[in-house]
């Protein structure tokens, strides 16, 4: 009896460490991409993103809310696994979903809110979102608009921004269909 109460305390201990290890192996990043809820959604369906939270970033204000976020960007947080995928195919995928090349928003969202940038939290960070700019102005012959900004204060959006695409799919079809995003998406983008 002692030595299963044993084994089963030793097998504990090794899965609490395994997950201990594995939360540490975690990273985040930050990226407004116009509404979050299109950014969160397809952070949310990219292999090695374990969570994409909507929110806002980039002011001074503490404490925004969506009636009073002024100042801020509509931002969303990503958790990701660096096992499976690297922060600059983060950046990279970032790119792929908006239209760099837009100074006053995303496709029908316009404004500072809309704006975008990628919040760069190290040296390597600012480096390969800097790299990706420089790819990118190449690649579509056109000057790129993405603000590469030092790492700043994250605060979650109200609990019925998150995961709004999943708890919300005709409204949230109607809008993207509405502002027009996968025909603007595929304008810059095209077969690229």
């Amino acid at each position: 009896m002692k030595m299963r109460l044993v084994a089963a305390l030793a097998a504990t201990t090794v899965l609490m460490t395994g997950a201990q290890a594995s939360a540490a192996a975690t990273k985040t990043a930050v990226f407004a991409g116009g509404c979050f809820w299109s950014v969160e959604k397809f952070f949310e369906a990219t292999p090695g993103v374990l969570k994409a939270v909507s929110g806002y970033s980039g002011g001074a204000s503490a404490n925004p809310t969506y009636e009073n976020h002024a100042g801020h960007m509509e931002a969303v947080k990503v958790t990701y696994d660096p096992a499976k995928i690297s922060y600059a195919q983060l950046v990279d995928r970032f790119y792929r979903n908006i239209d760099p090349t837009d100074p006053n928003g995303q496709i029908c969202d316009k404004g500072p809110s809309y704006r975008t940038a990628i919040f760069a939290g190290s040296a390597e960070e600012r480096a390969a979102a800097e790299a990706a700019r420089v790819k990118y102005a190449k690649q579509l012959g056109a000057k790129i608009t993405v603000a590469t900004r030092n790492a700043a204060p994250f605060y979650n959006a109200e609990a019925y921004h998150q995961d709004f695409a999943k708890k919300n799919p005709g409204h949230y079809e109607r809008y993207r269909i509405g502002c027009g995003r996968d025909r603007a998406l595929k304008a810059v983008w095209g077969g690229r």
